[in-house]
């Protein structure tokens, strides 16, 4: 049986994009002009460009176009991005390190070979955690304004299986979550693997438009929130009381749990109190100790209600069955010594070098990040298109990532997430350098 007109066309066009006879950037008809063009009927054109974007070949992009896309990039190029070569500069991912950590972890584990209850850390450990450790991270967290008990708290491999562990355990397929239109693309994995709807809140440029969410949950049945208050990533706002205190006022009168990811809180001094102290009753609070200490030792916390602690349990149980108690330990101790805190005050120090340069080197472009974050969101102008500056940038050696990891709307916005905390200063100027003249060669 001969192929469906309309599969023609899309086989067509499919293949003039993967042999370049259609470059990357190229605006393809309307959708009215496709459909005058082979005699088809306008929902036919529809569908074509349906299917080549179901393919990763075009996007389209309202009140613009359909657009061809640069095909040598994944669709979620960013969070999808394979290890790294030597030789590629990484703005990308995120894993700060400052000189000297090596000999800090030399010198953690003398100590810890001397301790006491060496032999323990071989055997299997309670699945959220040494009691004596969740009792420290109770301590510490109530240090930074939450309040919380020992049994409140749970340890886990790294914040990412922290946001994991709370979806699988708190939430059932088909629950929709509210996110903001750009977010963490950890959570959007996390949630898809336990098949959750997002639903997008509109962003400003200090928050997410809580109006909006408050008018979609009137219209939907939402299930949860997740929210970065504290150093957003990517966008690096900080929400004042005002903001904490009236989502935390949608999520009562609409029952949310509330999911408040705290990974880069310790960058910002000064914020308001957590949602979870004040809302406990209805939000895990999940961080870690990847970008304050370090990435490699994958350890992370939870704080939840009592009342969910046994279900969070379980599903660490289910997954890692427990944290490795060499790092849990490792973690302890540093937190314990002060080691934590000195680490956090120099890294806030670092960060805001790190901006001041990003700054300095993309000045007269516009920027989006907070001036102590690890990171920078840089929208592009309305004729430069992220893909084609993202795969330009690959074949320069810098890998960085665009808008569409963290879009969670249909309408993905052409912007570029600079990641600042990996690179040598030297070798970060030279990426950012990098960075403004790929955005300049596209500019028309």
């Amino acid at each position: 049986m001969p192929l469906a007109r309309y599969k023609q066309i899309v086989d067509r066009l499919a293949d003039d994009i993967r042999r370049g006879v259609l470059a990357p950037g190229t605006r393809l008809p309307t959708h009215r002009e496709l459909a005058a063009d082979h005699g088809i009927a306008l929902v036919t054109a529809s569908r074509v460009y349906a299917e080549l974007h179901a393919m990763g070949l075009v996007s389209g992009e309202t009140g613009r176009g359909t657009f061809v896309r640069e095909t040598t990039l994944a669709p979620g190029h960013g969070i999808d991005q394979q290890a790294t070569a030597s030789d590629l500069l990484d703005l990308n991912f995120n894993y700060p390190t400052l000189p000297g950590q090596a000999d800090l972890l030399r010198q953690a584990l003398r100590q810890l070979a001397l301790c006491g209850d060496l032999d323990a850390l071989l055997r299997y450990q309670p699945h959220a955690g040494r009691p004596h450790e969740r009792a420290l991270l109770a301590r510490h967290l109530s240090s930074q304004g939450l309040p919380v008990s020992a049994r409140q708290v749970l340890i886990v491999s790294g914040a990412q299986h922290g946001l994991a562990t709370t979806v699988q355990a708190l939430l059932r397929p088909g629950d929709v979550v509210a996110v903001d239109a750009l977010t963490y693309p950890g959570f959007k994995t996390a949630a898809e693997a336990r098949g959750l709807e997002l639903l997008a809140i509109p962003c400003s440029a200090s928050g997410p438009d809580l109006e909006a969410l408050a008018r979609l949950c009137e219209k939907r049945r939402v299930r949860a929130i997740y929210s970065m208050p504290t150093l957003h990533n990517p966008l690096g706002w900080v929400l004042d009381l005002a903001q904490r205190e009236r989502l935390v006022k949608i999520a009562r009168q609409h029952d949310l749990l509330i999911i408040e990811d705290a990974a880069y809180a310790f960058l910002a001094t000064s914020a308001p109190p957590p949602l979870a102290a004040l809302a406990p009753e209805r939000t895990v609070h999940v961080s870690g100790f990847s970008k304050n200490m370090a990435t490699g030792l994958r350890v992370g916390y939870l704080s939840a209600p009592e009342a969910w602690v046994a279900a969070l349990e379980r599903n660490i149980r289910a997954t890692t069955w427990n944290t490795p108690g060499v790092m849990s330990a490792l973690v302890c101790a540093w937190i314990e010594d002060g080691t934590l805190a000195r680490l956090e005050s120099e890294k806030r120090r670092d960060a805001q070098r790190r901006q001041a340069l990003a700054r300095r080197m993309l000045a007269g472009l516009h920027l989006v990040g907070h001036e102590a974050g690890y990171f920078l969101w840089l929208p592009l102008a309305e004729d430069v298109r992220a893909d084609q500056v993202v795969a330009h940038l690959l074949q320069a050696r810098v890998a960085v990532s665009s808008a569409e990891p963290f879009s969670t709307s249909e309408q993905v916005p052409h912007a570029l997430r600079l990641a600042l905390g990996s690179l040598p200063l030297e070798q970060l100027q030279m990426a950012l350098g990098k960075v403004r003249q790929a955005i300049a060669h596209f500019a028309y």
